[in-house]
């Protein structure tokens, strides 16, 4: 298996904490599923970063399982570097904002 690096900036760290603290507030347990979750889809990326298709330039997304989110990141020298966790419901342009 190759190794991958894996950055995760910290707007999208930022993201997932302030999601966290949302489905907490919720019920109690669900921010941890959420942070299992978005992990779990941080894994299944770093053992098949190339399985998402491009949805602009070179960033790709992912799709978060059981939660309205994606995370966009980019692959590229065995480096996967995740620029947001990102709501489906905010305006798409939004993300678009990180990107260097």
């Amino acid at each position: 298996m190759v190794l991958r690096s894996l950055i995760i900036l910290p707007e999208a760290e930022q993201d997932a904490a302030q999601a966290y603290f949302w489905y907490e507030e919720q019920e109690s347990g669900l921010g941890e599923e959420f942070l299992r979750c978005v992990d779990a889809c941080i894994q299944f990326i770093r053992r098949n970063p190339e399985l998402y298709r491009v949805v602009y330039e070179s960033y790709r997304r992912a799709v978060v399982r059981r939660f309205p989110y994606v995370l966009f990141y980019e692959y590229s020298d065995n480096t996967i570097i995740v620029y947001s966790v990102f709501h489906c419901s905010q305006d798409p342009k939004k993300w678009r904002s990180r990107l260097p």
